[in-house]
This record gives structure tokens, sequence and C-alpha cells, in this order.
């Protein structure tokens, strides 16, 4: 059941800012690295999500990757930046009549935190998504940075899960390092997700996005002609950096990042085609006997708690976006 948390929460992060700002009595006196406090305001969360969804429209009218590179950033920025500069490339007049993306009846998910990077997320409607949300993660790493989105998770409305939340109506931060209170510490999910689409195992609940997407490799690793192999990598750099929040059955909700690379290579006697424009843009090199499509993935998996009767994680929303292809 989602909650609506609004101006007493609003003016209660002003107060706990406000304290720490001024140094009140029995505070730090600092500006967010060692006093735990909201990661923002609701009226500043408000004003961040209008910006973003305006930019947003912008960059994808314009096919402008630097604009969108003010308001995304990690997995979600690199599938969305090639993206743009792919459909420059291919139409750099724009798309004049480019829909407007439309974020409606927001709520927001803020925690408390101490030091930084922080984050909060916007669980919003969309006109793009009918009956479904759009969580999107912002984060920025210091008070002098701009807040970005740096995932984003469409799930239906009944699947958003129940957020675990404190006597003023803060969700709570699961630590990435956590390995006591959950299955799965946020930090090994992308190893163990790639491991696991290599490898097989028992971490991940059978579904489309686990078992499903490693049958449809084997299916597709040969076909007259050609050859196809996957190498699968973990997001191991600080801006693929997972984010969780605590959900009230114990366990999380929990954003990561993976790397993956497809190689088609064709038989003696043949080049490998690259017909779609788009990637076309994205081409190294050219293809003499092989093609190397490099791709970037976000996904929101749930992660049981530690004692939980069934401790699969189930993957609930993957989008991957190719990033660069490597002729060879």
């Amino acid at each position: 059941m989602r909650t609506k948390a609004r101006g007493r929460r609003a003016a209660v992060a002003l107060a706990a800012v406000a304290a720490v700002l001024t140094g009140a009595p029995g505070c730090i006196t600092v500006h967010g690295e060692e006093a735990v406090v909201p990661a923002t305001t609701e009226a500043e969360a408000e004003k961040v999500l209008e910006h973003f969804t305006e930019t947003n429209n912008e960059a994808n009218r314009t096919h402008d990757a630097e604009l969108n590179a003010t308001i995304e950033t990690g997995a979600l920025g690199a599938i969305d930046q090639a993206g743009l500069r792919a459909r420059h490339t291919a139409d750099p007049g724009g798309e004049p009549g480019h829909e407007p993306l439309e974020l409606t009846d927001p709520r927001f998910l803020i925690p408390r935190q101490a030091g930084w990077p922080k984050f909060f997320v916007a669980d919003t409607a969309s006109n793009r998504s009918p009956g479904k949300r759009w969580l999107l993660v912002f984060t920025r790493g210091g008070i002098d940075e701009d807040w970005k989105v740096s995932y984003l998770a469409v799930l239906n409305e009944a699947a958003v899960p129940d957020f675990a939340e404190d006597g003023e109506e803060y969700v709570e931060e699961v630590p990435t390092g956590e390995t006591a209170k959950l299955a799965v510490a946020p930090r090994d999910l992308s190893r163990g997700y790639t491991d696991y689409l290599r490898e097989g195992g028992d971490t991940f609940a059978a579904g489309p996005l686990t078992s499903g997407l490693r049958e449809e490799r084997k299916k597709n690793s040969d076909s007259p002609g050609a050859r196809t192999e996957w190498a699968d990598l973990p997001a191991e750099d600080a801006r693929f950096a997972p984010v969780g929040l605590r959900t009230e059955d114990g366990g999380a909700l929990v954003f990561f990042t993976s790397h993956h690379q497809m190689k088609q290579t064709v038989a003696e006697g043949f080049e490998p085609q690259v017909k779609d424009p788009l990637l076309r843009a994205l081409l190294e090199g050219e293809p003499e006997q092989s093609v190397t499509y490099v791709r970037v993935a976000v996904q929101a998996a749930s992660v049981p708690a530690a004692d939980a009767a069934d401790p699969k994680v189930t993957v609930v929303y993957r989008l991957q976006g190719v990033t660069a292809l490597k002729g060879g």
C-alpha cells in the first residue's frame, strides 16, 4: 500500500536541516558529512523532479546527450546518452514531434543519511506506462552537485513494495555491505548476477530476467553461419554503486548495474551486417568477421531477509542498452 508523506514530513525535514546548519544545541554542526539527516526535503524533491522532466523532454526532442548528462548519471545515463548520440548522428535535426514525458502523482521516498553520496527515490505515474509506476533514483555526491537520476525501474503498481518507515515517515536506506539482515548484500548483487548468467546457481529465483535469459542465450548461441558468445562483467566502479531501500517484510528493493558483451562471429567468406542506423552510429571500426555489442544494464531486485523461508533474489525489472559496437 502506497503512503503519501506530505506537509508534516517536509516541516520536520526543514527543521532537521536548519538545526544542522545553525548548530542548534545537541546537534553536530556540519553540512551532511557526519550528521544523520534527511537526504533532501519533499519541496526540493518536487522541484528536482520537475526540472528532470523538463530537461529530459528537451534532450530527447533535440537529441542532446550533453544536456541529458546534466540530469542523468551512472548506468541510466550511459544507456540514454549513448542512445541520444546515436539518434543525433542518424537524425541531427532532432525530433520536433517528440511526445513529452509526463510524470504525475509523485510520492518521495526519502531516507535519513550521513555523508555522501545521498539519494532519494521518486515514485510516479507516467503517460508512457499506464497502470505502472516509475521509480527514479536521484543521487548526488556533494552539496555543490546537482541531483541526477542513476536508476529507473518501471513496475506494476501492485508490485511496488511497502517500504519500511521510521516514526516520521522517512524510509530506511540499506547499507551496500549489509550481510546480517539480507540474503545477499547489495554490493554483491552485480557479481552474483553476472556469475549466475554465466554459470547458473540457486541465488536467483527463476524468471524471465534470470533463467529465461539463460535459456534465450542458449537458443541463440549457434545459428547457421554465425556464432554468438557472451561475456558478463560486474559493475565495480563507484559510478555504478547499488542503492537499496528496506521493505516492511525485512528485505529490500535494490537497484544495481551490470555490464555485458555479446560477440557475433560469422563464417569465413561472410561479413557481419549492422543495418540499423542507430547501431551503426555507435560502431567503432569496420566489422570484417565479428561485431561485439557492448551493453550496460540496470536491474531492480527484491532481496529477501536473511531469515526468509525462501532466500532467493527476484529480479523484478531490467533495462539494457547498447553503449558501443566494436568491429573485428
